[in-house]
């Protein structure tokens, strides 16, 4: 009996230790299998890591040149020429932006005119020149058909002013004094508390923008009487006829009056004519400056008008005179359409 109690014991404590044994196994080869496989996983994440980081630095590098060659094509000097005309009220800002823009594109020769608006539409209409400029829309000055075939680039706003000789004494009028005196009606200052001297005319030709728009927003419409002794379309020599007589009347751009003291611009209705009373809607003889082409004309007449009229020159433009469009008042830009 004790031999089998003893064997019993033998084979119980044998069994345990198999057990024990077999659990010590499984344990081990559960911590082996996983231990396995996380090194497996850490593998897959880090080729996934490295596949996007290596297609950010693709698509950085990509997008640095495709920069890389928008900056240079927008630096690439323009070649060629370009011939304007028209506008002498356009004429003093077009010279000084052909000069700065040659400073900058050696290769391109620009050359500007005046001769009147009239003369610029139907230069560039007629493809004798680039750029047409003008202070008017073409269809004021051209048939349907052949504005039809022009392309319109706003570059700014001009200001117009009445100008009178400075010993006259007169430095406001209303808006029926100057339709009278330019209608002829009103022959003499006294009428409109000036001295007692016979007004002078200095007149423009009826080719002239100049002309066109100081009759549309001055004059109401009202038709200007003619001076032909003392008719120009060059506001430097209309300047000098005003500052030579006493008694003279005419009107110029405000790009004329900057730095001008030999006249005296004439406000009307009590409001100065400058950029500022333009802008806010409170003066409102002025008009958009427009520069033509025939289609959409030539790369580098293309390239000198975005050139003129971009934020680039917008100081020098303010500077001579002129209004930049994007300053105009919600009030004064709803005045003029």
């Amino acid at each position: 009996m004790r031999k089998d109690h003893s064997k019993k014991i033998i084979t119980v404590i044998a069994a345990a230790v198999m057990a024990l044994s077999l659990t010590a196994c499984g344990s081990s080869s559960a911590a082996a299998s996983q231990a396995s496989s996380q090194p497996v996983q850490s593998e897959a994440q880090a080729v996934e890591t490295t596949d996007a980081a290596q297609s950010a630095a693709a698509t950085d590098s990509a997008s640095s040149v495709a920069a890389a060659d928008t900056s240079a094509a927008s630096q690439t000097p323009v070649t060629g020429s370009v011939t304007a005309s028209g506008s002498s009220a356009l004429l003093p800002l077009a010279q000084s932006a052909a000069e700065s823009f040659m400073e900058k594109n050696p290769d391109c020769i620009i050359t500007t005119n005046g001769g009147g608006s009239g003369t610029g539409l139907k230069e560039v209409a007629a493809g004798t020149v680039n750029i047409g400029d003008s202070d008017v829309f073409a269809e004021e000055k051209l048939d349907a058909d052949t504005a039809k075939g022009l392309v319109d680039h706003e570059v700014c706003t001009i200001t117009m002013a009445p100008v009178v000789n400075k010993s006259l004494g007169v430095t406001n009028l209303t808006t029926d004094q100057l339709v009278a005196i330019f209608t002829g009606k009103t022959t003499n200052w006294k009428e409109v508390g000036g001295p007692d001297k016979d007004i002078v005319l200095v007149s423009r030709p009826d080719s002239s923008g100049t002309r066109a728009l100081f009759k549309k927003w001055a004059l109401g419409g009202a038709e200007e009487a003619s001076n032909k002794a003392l008719e120009t379309d060059d506001s430097g020599t209309l300047l000098q006829t005003v500052e030579d007589n006493d008694a003279a009347i005419g009107y110029v751009a405000l790009s004329y009056l900057v730095n001008n003291d030999k006249v005296q611009a004439v406000g009307i209705d009590g409001v100065e004519p400058t950029l500022e009373n333009t802008n806010n809607g409170t003066y409102k003889v002025w008009g958009y400056e427009h520069m033509y082409t025939k289609g959409e004309g030539t790369d580098a007449a293309k390239a000198f008008i975005e050139y003129i009229s971009g934020d680039e020159y917008a100081d020098s433009l303010e500077s001579m005179g002129y209004g930049v469009t994007a300053k105009l008042s919600t009030e004064a830009a709803a005045a003029h359409k």
